[in-house]
């Protein structure tokens, strides 16, 4: 974030004030609207540690004005601090003469920027308690004294997620100097000097309506907000006195020790979890329904980070159900605060609702061009107006409103809120549908979504596993495979499936993650929790403080003649990490005569931790074999640990190497019955589908052929990439079989014939490691690999991430789906993210589907594309209803008459307001379209059709306008008076009626159904809406009467075969303009482009996929490359 510094200049202060007052506050409403204005006018630049006013450049290029703010601290609490983080603190201290010591911050979306003076610079006050290491953390456990707690909140702030709610009057000053608001201030102001009473009392009343529920809906949102962020209840900590404190979680700070009881609470603040296990409930943070058990934060001089150590820290916003272990008795836990207030997780996910990212769309970027472009057209009818009416007799008063009034006329100031009813329906259907939005313009960006990217476990396959089978490793290798894991001889593998996992009880209810309830639940073990103090459990065990006991089930005699029934307890746990690939804990043996250290995990990651000379020979063959059928491959391993060490706080990295291989777990993961079909819908759509997953790449790409990714006459190449080492130098290579787990086997020869030609199919595959390689050591092969890659197996969460952004870099739309847990970092990442899961809004994504498949990602392209081509539509109808009204005031004042009050008002509410509201209703197409809508608004086909229909119009209008004053009986009108004193005559009744039908017949033309919405015929109320104003507006044209006649200021005319001529006019526009759609629709503007000749795509995968498609010399096979070498086709 660039920040500059700025010092108020007084009497450029009191210049600006009394320039304010001169312009009778209009300065202040540009300063309101321009903030930078404001610093430059009033401010001098300076450098940052004297500033006043902060001028803030996101690194989305907008600018923000902050003041800086100045709080007087205690003298002396400076030395309350510890020596390593006082030369740090000190910074944010200035010495004034006075000889106070003043910290200096100011506060941007609710975060605190403090000022370093070593570093010159305003830091996140996070910047304080960002390099504590793990060790640090354990430091804390004695507590801070009252003094230290006090210094500690005066930097960092209270403990509070503070939504502002502003009062009505503070919303209504803001609301009514937005320039949607001043531009109907002077539209009213003008038509009341015009005369035009009715017609700005109308508007009037609408606009103080529209400003009062965008205020009551303003205030309920922020109420609503804060009273789900902010959270305050009383907590207890520890004190360095050595006594516990109960006190309000408000006063909480970096540092301070909780103590977590029994019963859980909900976490006001992120805590590192130092002591106990804490048994959770995140679906808010990720919206992952099953609890998670977190375990202590192991002790080491790393340094702390809630991202890498997820499994040891608790979020705030989170429910903590239950706490054991950490306290004497063995119940609660113990934690030490890490982030308050909006540095958390939950205020994390307020502030990305409170202050959203701008949407880089163009369809949005471009609505603001086209306000300036009817800008510049309502210039040119000013100086039209203003040079015919200077040549009569009005007067200058006369001349200034009518030149002025016609900008109230071209530009619709209603045109901004008129296409967001489009994403407001949209918004409305999808819940009702179980998706929920907490990012209503994303909805429009899903129409665009050219390549979706899901996640396998959970999303496209079934969550729970069934145990398939389990091999045993051996002095002979691995053995026969073992369907039930039951009957499996007592031993260390049987040992390992009883105890490597992080199961717990709930109320005498096993509870974790589904894959190890079905392990545990397949071996017939039971699980028992020490009760109270435990001690006699823990004597049990040798005297170790053990977490929980496995009781294996009565066993049968074996043919060798041994039984075995000994319990094992668990004393210490290593959670799974995704960035790790495995787990791993500690047992003792009844009255601890040994110790186990057990290992889970993906099969290449536990092989490499194991001694080579236990991995069996057939390792890699096997699991190749395993994996292409599609099956969840684990391995484990174990090995005895030193039975008197300290197992309680034994390191990872100590037991977690050198390991013995046991053998392989077999898990069948089936793929739910919605995946194929939805892949298959998108890959008609023309929606490409990526699978990004943690899993074996043989196992994903076994799913990608079952869900239909990809096709059993496609072939799947894999790309094995290795990194810089000492012994070899950089590689990459494409082959048709997987070499990448056993690099010694040659591979087999195969044929190029047909890969290289245009149009042929295949898919590439790759995992994290060479994904890694690739992006550092061969970046000019990433986009080509990118376009054609389908699978991305073993991805750690911050490479998934990596990938969409990737994507994004190829000018691609990106979608992602998944179950939040793993992928927040790629959901959040991602133009369209969606979090499978049970809660309503979570921190992960924009988009929360309460469905548990991937069924809601067409529907959700379906109504983006609905909402797109319906925001289309409004924009268009909004902008030809302006330059209908436009041509006909240019045309009637020419000949010095104008609108009467009560036309206009016909015109603006009754047929173009009830149209607009009701014109985006009615759904979205049943089947999703291979052509996807444009996002441009300047694009040819649409700025074209708004040219010619323009241009329709016109001639429609001069046509009935030339009609009439050639008829026998025409009327010239009085050229001695102006305006609403020749009402009613023949031009005005005319040009009325046909612009009347206009509105009606824009309505019908720019309406578009087919492909992406439902036929017209399906939004029942805008049709029988327009067969009213069809026939209102006949009525008005062919039989008035004497009542309507005289309230619409109508001229009668006797003629019927007139007035039929008039109907038969706007008969015609109407037929012209709907054939002119209709052959627009069909692309007769493309001809246009043939002139200019064929131009490359703006879109960077398409241009890479031209050039794909005519090289002969990509994928290489079976060839390695260096880095150093390039490909056949660069590109940039």
């Amino acid at each position: 974030m660039d920040v500059q510094g700025y010092k108020w200049v007084r009497w450029r202060v009191w210049l600006c004030r009394l320039a304010a007052l001169l312009s009778l506050g209009l300065l202040l409403m540009v300063f309101h609207w321009r903030p930078r204005l404001a610093v430059l006018a009033r401010c001098r630049s300076c450098p940052l540690a004297l500033a006043d006013v902060l001028l803030l450049r996101d690194s989305f290029g907008q600018q923000h004005v902050v003041e800086v703010l100045t709080e007087e601290m205690e003298a002396g609490s400076l030395e309350l601090l510890g020596q390593q983080e006082e030369a740090d603190w000190r910074d944010t201290v200035q010495l004034h003469k006075e000889e106070k010591t003043l910290l200096r911050y100011y506060l941007y979306e609710g975060l605190r920027y403090i000022w370093l003076d070593r570093k010159g610079a305003f830091c996140r006050v996070s910047v304080l308690s960002e390099d504590w290491t793990c060790r640090d953390l354990y430091g804390f456990q004695k507590g801070l004294s009252p003094q230290e707690q006090s210094l500690r909140r005066c930097m960092f702030g209270a403990n509070l997620i503070d939504v502002p709610v502003k009062s009505y009057m503070r919303l209504l000053f803001e609301e009514v100097l937005n320039p949607f608001y001043i531009f109907q201030v002077f539209s009213i102001t003008l038509w009341t000097i015009d005369e035009y009473y009715l017609y700005a009392l109308c508007i009037f009343i609408i606009s103080v309506i529209s400003i009062s529920i965008s205020l009551y809906e303003t205030r309920k949102q922020s109420i609503t907000l804060r009273n789900m962020a902010q959270f305050i209840t009383n907590v207890t900590i520890h004190r360095d006195s050595g006594e516990e404190e109960r006190v309000s979680s408000v006063e909480l700070v970096p540092g301070d020790c909780l103590i977590i009881p029994q019963d859980g609470l909900v976490l006001p603040c992120d805590a590192a979890l130092l002591a106990g296990e804490c048994l959770v409930n995140e679906s808010m943070l990720t919206g992952e329904s099953v609890p998670v058990l977190k375990t202590p934060l192991p002790v080491g001089d790393r340094t702390y980070s809630s991202e890498t150590e997820r499994r040891h820290t608790l979020f705030c916003g989170t429910h903590i159900i239950q706490a054991k272990g950490g306290r004497p008795g063995g119940s609660g836990a113990v934690a030490v605060v890490t982030s308050t207030g909006f540095f958390t997780a939950k205020g994390n996910l307020v502030s990305s609702i409170l202050y959203p990212q701008p949407i880089n769309f163009r369809f949005y970027q471009d609505a603001m061009k086209f306000l300036l472009i009817l800008g510049v057209i309502a210039f040119i009818g000013t100086i039209y107006i203003f040079v015919i009416l200077f040549r009569t007799n009005v007067t200058w008063l006369q001349l200034i409103i009518r030149s002025l009034d016609v900008v109230t006329i071209a530009v619709p100031p209603a045109l901004p809120a008129a296409i967001t009813t489009g994403t407001i329906y949209a918004q409305s259907r999808l819940k009702k549908r179980g998706i929920f939005c907490i990012s209503p313009p994303r909805i429009n960006v899903c129409g665009k979504v050219s390549v979706f990217c899901f996640d396998k476990t959970g999303t496209l396959t079934e969550e729970g596993l069934d145990v398939w089978g389990v091999m045993e490793s051996g002095p002979a290798g691995l053995s026969e495979l073992v369907p039930d894991p039951k009957l499996l001889p007592p031993g260390h593998m049987r040992s390992a499936l009883g105890c490597c996992h992080t199961v717990t009880l709930l109320r005498g209810e096993p509870l974790g993650d589904p894959l190890e309830l079905k392990m545990v639940d397949s071996t017939g073990w039971t699980l028992q929790e020490p009760e109270g103090e435990g001690d006699a459990v823990h004597a049990a065990f040798g005297g170790h403080k053990v977490l929980a006991v496995m009781r294996p089930p009565t066993q049968r005699p074996h043919s060798l003649g041994t039984t075995s029934s000994e319990a094992i307890a668990i004393v210490k746990r290593f959670p799974f990490s995704s960035a790790l690939q495995r787990m791993s804990v500690v047992t003792v043996s009844h009255e601890g005569r040994s110790a186990l250290a057990f290992l889970k995990g993906s099969p290449e990651m536990v092989a490499s931790l194991c001694d080579s000379d236990t991995v069996p020979a057939q390792f890699s063959s096997t699991l190749r074999n395993f994996s292409s059928e599609g099956l969840r491959v684990l391995a484990l391993a174990c090995k005895p640990v030193d039975v008197n060490s300290d197992l309680t706080n034994i390191e990872r990295g100590e037991v977690e190497k050198e390991m013995q291989f046991l053998g392989f777990l077999m898990m069948k993961n089936l793929v739910k019955p919605e995946s194929p079909e939805v892949i298959n819908i998108l890959t008609l759509a023309h929606v490409r589908s990526v699978m990004v997953t943690g899993d074996n790449i043989l196992t994903a790409v076994n799913v990608a052929k079952s869900c239909g990714m990809v096709r059993s006459d496609e072939k799947v190449i894999f790309v094995i990439a290795t990194p810089h080492t000492a012994e070899a130098m950089p590689s990459l290579r494409f082959s048709e079989e997987d070499v990448g787990a056993s690099a010694g086997q040659s591979p087999r020869d195969v044929t190029n014939q047909g890969l290289y030609q245009a149009g042929s199919s295949y898919h590439l595959a790759i995992n994290g490691k060479s994904f890694a390689a690739l992006c550092d050591h061969f970046p000019e092969h990433l986009p080509k690999v990118l376009l054609k890659a389908t699978v991305f197996a073993r991805m750690a969460p911050d490479q998934k991430t990596q990938l969409v952004k990737e994507l994004q870099q190829l000018n691609y739309r990106v979608g992602m789906c998944g179950d939040g847990a793993n992928d927040c970092g790629a959901l959040r990442a991602a133009d369209v993210g969606v979090s499978l899961s049970e809660a309503e809004a979570s921190v992960a994504s924009p988009f929360t589907s309460n469905t548990q498949n991937i069924s809601c990602v067409p529907l959700l392209i379906r109504e983006g594309r609905c909402s797109l081509v319906t925001s289309f539509s409004l924009f268009r109808y909004m902008a030809l209803y302006s330059l209908i009204q436009f041509c006909s005031v240019l045309i009637l004042n020419t000949v010095l008459t104008t609108m009467a009050d009560m036309q206009f008002l016909f015109c603006d509410l009754f047929l173009v307001t009830l149209l607009a509201i009701v014109m985006g209703r009615g759904g979205p197409s049943e089947e999703l379209h291979p052509w996807r809508p444009p996002a441009s608004l300047l694009a040819l086909p649409v700025f074209g059709s708004l040219f010619i229909h323009t241009c329709m119009i016109v001639l429609g209008q001069l046509a009935a306008f030339f009609i009439t004053t050639t008829q026998e009986g025409y009327i010239p009108l009085n050229s001695t008076v102006f305006g609403a004193e020749n009402l009613p005559n023949m031009e005005n009744t005319c040009v009325f009626a046909l612009a009347g039908y206009q509105y009606i017949i824009m309505a019908v033309v720019v309406t578009k159904s087919f492909p992406h919405k439902k036929p017209l015929y399906h939004n029942v109320i805008f049709l029988c809406l327009l067969l009213i104003h069809f026939a209102v507006m006949t009525s008005l044209v062919l039989y008035p009467g004497p009542f309507l006649g005289q309230i619409f200021k109508l001229y009668n005319f006797t003629d019927m075969n007139f007035k039929m001529l008039l109907v038969a006019v706007a008969a015609l526009n109407f037929l012209v303009c709907f054939v002119v759609e209709l052959l627009i629709d069909l692309g007769i503007l493309n001809c246009l482009r043939l002139l200019r000749g064929r131009r490359p795509s703006k879109k960077q995968y398409k241009r890479l996929k031209a050039l794909l498609s005519d090289s002969a010399s990509w994928p290489p096979l079976d060839q390695t490359l260096s880095s150093t070498e390039h490909s056949v086709i660069s590109f940039s």
